[in-house]
Protein backbone atom coordinates (compact mmCIF):
# COMPACT_ATOMS: atom_id res chain seq x y z
CA UNK A 1 0.00 0.00 0.00
CA UNK A 2 0.95 3.68 -0.71
CA UNK A 3 2.96 4.81 2.24
CA UNK A 4 1.44 8.77 1.56
CA UNK A 5 -2.02 6.80 1.74
CA UNK A 6 -2.47 8.36 5.11
CA UNK A 7 -1.13 12.03 5.90
CA UNK A 8 0.26 12.69 9.45
CA UNK A 9 -2.52 12.80 12.47
CA UNK A 10 -4.97 15.15 11.45
CA UNK A 11 -5.93 13.50 7.71
CA UNK A 12 -7.53 10.73 7.26
CA UNK A 13 -7.69 10.31 3.58
CA UNK A 14 -10.06 7.69 1.65
CA UNK A 15 -9.75 7.00 -2.18
CA UNK A 16 -11.83 5.64 -4.97
CA UNK A 17 -9.24 3.01 -5.09
CA UNK A 18 -9.47 0.64 -2.84
CA UNK A 19 -19.63 -0.92 26.19
CA UNK A 20 -22.02 -0.28 28.50
CA UNK A 21 -25.76 -0.69 27.19
CA UNK A 22 -27.68 2.92 27.30
CA UNK A 23 -31.52 3.23 26.38
CA UNK A 24 -32.02 3.62 23.01
CA UNK A 25 -32.25 6.63 20.82
CA UNK A 26 -35.56 6.84 20.10
CA UNK A 27 -35.87 6.90 16.19
CA UNK A 28 -36.88 9.82 14.28
CA UNK A 29 -34.55 12.43 12.61
CA UNK A 30 -32.18 14.53 14.98
CA UNK A 31 -29.91 17.48 13.86
CA UNK A 32 -26.03 16.52 14.89
CA UNK A 33 -22.51 17.07 14.54
CA UNK A 34 -19.64 15.28 13.49
CA UNK A 35 -17.07 15.31 16.78
CA UNK A 36 -14.80 12.41 16.62
CA UNK A 37 -13.03 10.40 14.31
CA UNK A 38 -11.10 7.06 14.48
CA UNK A 39 -9.52 5.27 12.30
CA UNK A 40 -9.65 1.55 13.80
CA UNK A 41 -7.55 -0.31 11.11
CA UNK A 42 -7.29 -2.99 8.62
CA UNK A 43 -9.89 -5.97 9.18
CA UNK A 44 -10.46 -9.01 7.68
CA UNK A 45 -13.76 -9.51 6.60
CA UNK A 46 -15.90 -11.99 3.82
CA UNK A 47 -17.87 -10.65 1.33
CA UNK A 48 -19.62 -12.69 -1.16
CA UNK A 49 -18.09 -15.63 -0.57
CA UNK A 50 -14.44 -13.81 -0.72
CA UNK A 51 -11.99 -12.41 1.86
CA UNK A 52 -10.97 -8.76 1.81
CA UNK A 53 -8.86 -6.63 3.83
CA UNK A 54 -10.84 -3.67 4.42
CA UNK A 55 -9.54 -0.52 6.23
CA UNK A 56 -12.01 1.13 9.00
CA UNK A 57 -13.22 4.44 10.20
CA UNK A 58 -15.44 4.97 12.80
CA UNK A 59 -17.27 8.46 12.98
CA UNK A 60 -19.26 9.87 15.76
CA UNK A 61 -22.37 12.41 15.82
CA UNK A 62 -23.47 14.34 18.81
CA UNK A 63 -27.25 15.15 18.70
CA UNK A 64 -27.74 18.53 20.92
CA UNK A 65 -31.24 18.15 21.14
CA UNK A 66 -31.39 14.95 23.07
CA UNK A 67 -29.21 14.95 25.90
CA UNK A 68 -29.15 12.70 28.90
CA UNK A 69 -26.97 12.61 32.63
CA UNK A 70 -24.34 9.66 31.64
CA UNK A 71 -22.37 10.79 34.67
CA UNK A 72 -24.23 12.95 37.92
CA UNK A 73 -20.91 15.19 37.85
CA UNK A 74 -21.04 16.07 34.10
CA UNK A 75 -24.83 17.44 33.79
CA UNK A 76 -26.85 16.55 31.14
CA UNK A 77 -24.76 15.70 27.91
CA UNK A 78 -25.64 15.15 24.13
CA UNK A 79 -26.05 11.32 23.35
CA UNK A 80 -24.01 10.45 20.55
CA UNK A 81 -24.03 7.62 18.16
CA UNK A 82 -21.45 6.53 15.60
CA UNK A 83 -20.90 4.31 12.12
CA UNK A 84 -18.31 2.42 10.91
CA UNK A 85 -17.21 2.68 6.96
CA UNK A 86 -14.49 1.04 5.22
CA UNK A 87 -12.52 3.74 4.08
CA UNK A 88 -13.49 3.51 0.78
CA UNK A 89 -14.49 6.23 -1.66
CA UNK A 90 -15.56 3.76 -4.84
CA UNK A 91 -18.56 4.46 -6.60
CA UNK A 92 -20.73 1.75 -4.39
CA UNK A 93 -18.94 2.31 -1.37
CA UNK A 94 -21.20 3.21 1.77
CA UNK A 95 -18.82 6.38 2.85
CA UNK A 96 -19.30 7.74 -0.40
CA UNK A 97 -22.97 7.06 -0.56
CA UNK A 98 -23.76 8.76 2.71
CA UNK A 99 -20.62 11.86 1.84
CA UNK A 100 -22.91 12.57 -0.93
CA UNK A 101 -25.85 12.82 0.60
CA UNK A 102 -24.74 14.86 3.63
CA UNK A 103 -23.06 17.37 0.91
CA UNK A 104 -26.56 17.26 -1.19
CA UNK A 105 -24.60 17.08 -4.96
CA UNK A 106 -22.12 13.79 -5.81
CA UNK A 107 -18.37 14.16 -5.84
CA UNK A 108 -16.54 14.23 -9.10
CA UNK A 109 -13.72 11.32 -10.10
CA UNK A 110 -11.39 13.86 -9.14
CA UNK A 111 -12.71 14.96 -5.65
CA UNK A 112 -13.34 11.20 -5.05
CA UNK A 113 -9.39 9.76 -5.59
CA UNK A 114 -8.62 11.51 -2.55
CA UNK A 115 -10.73 12.87 -0.16
CA UNK A 116 -9.54 14.27 3.70
CA UNK A 117 -12.27 12.19 5.90
CA UNK A 118 -11.18 14.60 9.02
CA UNK A 119 -12.70 17.69 7.05
CA UNK A 120 -16.37 16.63 8.69
CA UNK A 121 -14.89 17.22 12.04
CA UNK A 122 -17.32 19.98 13.53
CA UNK A 123 -19.98 19.84 10.23
CA UNK A 124 -23.17 19.75 11.34
CA UNK A 125 -26.06 17.37 9.51
CA UNK A 126 -29.49 15.79 9.81
CA UNK A 127 -29.37 12.20 10.89
CA UNK A 128 -32.35 9.71 10.45
CA UNK A 129 -32.21 7.25 13.35
CA UNK A 130 -33.87 4.15 13.04
CA UNK A 131 -34.17 0.95 15.25
CA UNK A 132 -32.75 -2.51 13.80
CA UNK A 133 -32.95 -6.22 16.08
CA UNK A 134 -29.65 -8.37 15.73
CA UNK A 135 -28.99 -11.99 14.67
CA UNK A 136 -29.13 -12.12 18.67
CA UNK A 137 -32.45 -10.45 19.13
CA UNK A 138 -30.98 -7.28 20.63
CA UNK A 139 -32.43 -3.98 19.34
CA UNK A 140 -30.36 -1.22 18.58
CA UNK A 141 -30.06 2.15 17.12
CA UNK A 142 -28.41 2.69 14.08
CA UNK A 143 -28.11 5.91 10.91
CA UNK A 144 -30.32 5.42 8.30
CA UNK A 145 -29.55 8.10 6.55
CA UNK A 146 -27.21 11.67 6.46
CA UNK A 147 -28.60 14.50 5.18
CA UNK A 148 -27.44 18.66 5.21
CA UNK A 149 -29.18 20.55 7.52
CA UNK A 150 -32.72 22.45 6.28
CA UNK A 151 -32.34 26.12 4.94
CA UNK A 152 -33.11 28.62 8.08
CA UNK A 153 -32.45 25.57 10.64
CA UNK A 154 -28.85 26.41 12.92
CA UNK A 155 -27.70 23.27 14.43
CA UNK A 156 -26.01 23.94 18.30
CA UNK A 157 -22.80 24.73 18.87
CA UNK A 158 -20.36 21.76 19.64
CA UNK A 159 -20.63 20.22 23.28
CA UNK A 160 -18.06 17.38 23.03
CA UNK A 161 -14.17 18.57 22.60
CA UNK A 162 -13.04 17.10 18.54
CA UNK A 163 -10.94 14.34 18.11
CA UNK A 164 -9.14 12.20 15.84
CA UNK A 165 -7.11 9.09 16.16
CA UNK A 166 -5.19 7.68 13.20
CA UNK A 167 -3.56 3.94 13.97
CA UNK A 168 -1.09 4.87 10.99
CA UNK A 169 0.35 7.96 13.32
CA UNK A 170 -0.27 6.17 16.54
CA UNK A 171 -0.69 8.16 19.48
CA UNK A 172 -0.46 6.64 23.24
CA UNK A 173 -2.52 9.07 25.27
CA UNK A 174 -5.11 9.22 22.75
CA UNK A 175 -5.20 5.63 22.60
CA UNK A 176 -5.45 5.14 26.57
CA UNK A 177 -8.39 7.66 26.37
CA UNK A 178 -10.90 5.62 24.30
CA UNK A 179 -13.01 2.94 25.71
CA UNK A 180 -12.19 -0.42 26.04
CA UNK A 181 -14.31 -1.83 23.23
CA UNK A 182 -12.68 0.63 20.99
CA UNK A 183 -9.28 -0.51 22.35
CA UNK A 184 -9.62 -3.93 21.84
CA UNK A 185 -11.14 -3.41 17.98
CA UNK A 186 -7.93 -1.47 17.31
CA UNK A 187 -5.52 -4.07 18.89
CA UNK A 188 -6.98 -7.24 16.64
CA UNK A 189 -6.61 -4.99 13.62
CA UNK A 190 -3.32 -6.01 11.44
CA UNK A 191 -2.02 -2.47 12.06
CA UNK A 192 -2.52 -3.10 16.00
CA UNK A 193 -1.19 -6.88 16.05
CA UNK A 194 1.93 -5.51 13.91
CA UNK A 195 2.36 -2.18 16.86
CA UNK A 196 1.95 -4.81 19.91
CA UNK A 197 -0.20 -1.74 20.99
CA UNK A 198 -0.66 -1.86 24.80
CA UNK A 199 -2.69 -0.27 27.39
CA UNK A 200 -0.36 2.10 29.45
CA UNK A 201 -3.38 3.85 30.98
CA UNK A 202 -2.75 4.17 35.22
CA UNK A 203 -4.77 2.10 37.28
CA UNK A 204 -6.06 3.53 40.04
CA UNK A 205 -4.10 2.62 43.70
CA UNK A 206 -6.51 1.05 45.93
CA UNK A 207 -7.24 2.98 48.90
CA UNK A 208 -7.95 1.93 52.70
CA UNK A 209 -12.23 2.75 52.73
CA UNK A 210 -13.08 6.05 55.20
CA UNK A 211 -16.50 6.84 55.96
CA UNK A 212 -17.13 9.39 53.14
CA UNK A 213 -17.44 13.38 54.78
CA UNK A 214 -20.83 14.95 53.87
CA UNK A 215 -20.24 16.89 50.22
CA UNK A 216 -22.17 19.32 48.94
CA UNK A 217 -24.07 18.56 45.87
CA UNK A 218 -22.34 19.84 42.61
CA UNK A 219 -24.29 21.84 40.00
CA UNK A 220 -24.92 19.61 37.18
CA UNK A 221 -22.79 21.61 34.48
CA UNK A 222 -22.29 20.91 30.49
CA UNK A 223 -19.30 19.84 29.29
CA UNK A 224 -17.74 22.94 27.47
CA UNK A 225 -16.07 22.61 24.51
CA UNK A 226 -12.31 22.49 24.58
CA UNK A 227 -10.04 24.58 22.54
CA UNK A 228 -10.66 22.57 19.51
CA UNK A 229 -7.74 21.71 16.41
CA UNK A 230 -10.89 22.04 14.42
CA UNK A 231 -13.51 25.28 13.67
CA UNK A 232 -16.94 24.26 14.14
CA UNK A 233 -18.70 25.07 11.29
CA UNK A 234 -21.91 26.22 9.91
CA UNK A 235 -23.12 27.54 6.67
CA UNK A 236 -22.15 26.03 3.40
CA UNK A 237 -20.08 22.81 3.76
CA UNK A 238 -16.30 22.71 2.97
CA UNK A 239 -16.51 19.54 1.60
Amino acid sequence: MNENYFAPDEEIIATSTGEKSFELIPAGNYLARCYSMILLGTVTEEYEGRTKENEKVRITWELPTETRVYKEENGPQPSVISKEYTLSMGDKANLRKDLESWRGKQFTDDEAKSFNVSKLIGIPCQLNIIHKVSKQGKSYATIATVSPLMKGIECPPQVNPSFIFNIRSFQQDKFNSLPQFLKEKIKATKEGKALNIQDTTPQPVPQPQAAPAPQPQPVAQPVKVAELELATIDGPLPF
